[in-house]
């Protein structure tokens, strides 16, 4: 069992009567879901302020990257904000990145930590603010996103763990399939493996030395699946992972010959079919807290009291 990393902050809970704020960092929300979803989050009794170019497009991104990186920025920034969440995922969030300079993030950090709730695309913002701010961050479901704007209402089991996530008590995800058993406890990583593909070589790589990888994806074929986790074994990406927790592959046909084939050989737990990335339910976990992974149960449980500090 690989030993636990020093803790990082973890984000107050947005409490009701909290002002959070809905960025989009990446594709351009539909409008009528966006307001669904903003209806869900003012049902828990918050406040929620809109990013200026969240309605914006420009082709298949939320408006210019200037404009996109800004609203993510001053949302965090402003004190009055405990909680930004991404309006929804798509492409985009990468570009954002060239965006924000030294003082952007000593502004970020400065702010101090608050949560980033956000999934797919928003992994390259999860590793971004993991290494610039040494802040934990919520892999979870987006308002603008089906799970949650849906018109008949929040998809029960999500919205049901969301918010027990968010209130800080969240609760054990189980899974339908053990590929290496073991127990390990260590700090969660990871997220969207195309988005951790496109990460190598940039200062956001994935670094899995000590820690449970999460890995998940949507509609794509298992040759892809293979590319991409070949790119990141042969970068170095996981050296030294503690453990592999395998979310959701909805439209990628069976990938699991291939995902058993290249993490098997690591010698770690790596358990799979947990409700995490896409598809629905879309269970919610904290990156950067510690995690424990049980074969047994072929559970995740984590604790928002503890964090990875390191990258």
């Amino acid at each position: 069992m690989n030993e636990p990393a020093t803790a990082i902050r973890v984000p107050p809970p947005p409490r009701p009567g909290d002002t959070v704020a809905v960025v989009a960092p990446s594709g351009p929300p539909d409008s009528e879901r966006l307001a669904r979803g903003i209806r869900v989050l003012e049902g828990l009794g918050l406040k929620v302020v809109v990013g200026a170019h969240v309605l914006g497009r420009d082709r298949y991104l939320a408006g210019p990257d200037a404009g996109r990186a800004a609203d993510l920025r001053d949302a965090w920034c402003d004190p009055a904000v405990s909680a930004v969440f991404c309006a929804r995922g798509g492409y985009g969030a990468t570009r954002l990145l060239g965006h924000l300079g030294r003082p952007d993030w000593d502004a970020m950090r400065a702010a101090g930590p608050k949560a980033l709730v956000g999934s797919s695309d928003v992994t390259a913002l999860h590793s971004a603010f993991a290494v610039e701010l040494g802040v934990a961050s919520w892999f979870g479901p987006m308002p603008a996103c089906s799970t949650i704007s849906d018109p008949e209402g929040p998809e029960p089991r999500t919205f049901e763990n969301l918010t027990a996530a968010l209130a800080g008590a969240p609760p054990t995800i189980t899974g339908d399939r053990v590929i290496v058993p073991g127990e390990v406890t260590a700090p969660v990583t990871g997220g969207n493996l195309t988005l951790l593909a496109a990460l190598c070589g940039t200062p956001y790589a994935l670094s899995a030395r000590g820690r449970i990888v999460l890995l998940e994806d949507v509609t794509e074929a298992p040759y892809r699946i293979d590319r991409m986790l070949t790119q990141l074994l042969q970068a170095g990406a996981l050296d030294g992972a503690a453990g592999f927790v395998l979310g959701s592959w909805v439209g990628c046909g069976d990938p699991y010959p291939v995902l058993e084939e290249l993490l098997a050989p690591l010698g770690v737990p790596v358990i799979a079919g947990l409700p995490i990335g896409h598809g629905k339910p879309q269970f919610s976990v904290l990156l950067g807290a510690l995690g424990a992974i049980d074969a047994k149960s072929c559970s995740l449980a984590y604790s928002t009291g503890g964090a990875d500090k390191a990258r």
